[in-house]
């Protein structure tokens, strides 16, 4: 698959927890596959319903974790209680993948995450392991394919 990603970036994650509530200046929206969600759901023994709202429109993504306070429902002092289990918009932040016409696809990346320039140069692999994640997740649910991307 033919993409683009920020040649030359550094990131290491410095466990701020920005990405998982909102700010003054955007409202975080942490949005799930059917596949995430349903492994949330086993691994916490929570309907998808107690965490989460169905949304349309927002293909391939068919829920919205739901926020206590403006802040993701599993983030407990500043750490993520299903971090094994994180869904693909935590697992991209601060990168976001866009789809360029006739180009393939494109990751960009957002300056209000601290940790963008500090840490090890990322490589094309890191971006390849992400784009690897999302389509083993589209995979899992019904009727979804990798043309979804």
């Amino acid at each position: 698959m033919r993409f683009e990603y920020p040649r030359g970036i550094r990131f290491r994650c410095l466990r701020c927890a920005l990405c998982c509530m909102d700010a003054v200046s955007r409202e975080r929206r942490i949005l799930l596959l059917e596949a995430e969600a349903r492994r949330i759901s086993e691994a916490t023994s929570l309907g998808i319903g107690e965490f989460a709202l169905e949304v349309e429109d927002e293909s391939p993504f068919r829920y919205l974790m739901r926020k206590e306070d403006g802040r993701c429902v599993f983030l407990r002092d500043n750490l993520c209680s299903i971090y094994e289990f994180r869904p693909i918009i935590c697992r991209f932040y601060p990168f976001k993948l866009e789809r360029i016409s006739g180009r393939g696809l494109r990751f960009s990346y957002t300056e209000e995450c601290p940790g963008i320039g500090r840490g090890p140069r990322l490589r094309r692999i890191y971006f390849e392991g992400l784009l690897n994640h999302l389509e083993e997740n589209l995979m899992k649910a019904p009727g979804n394919d990798r043309s979804q991307i």
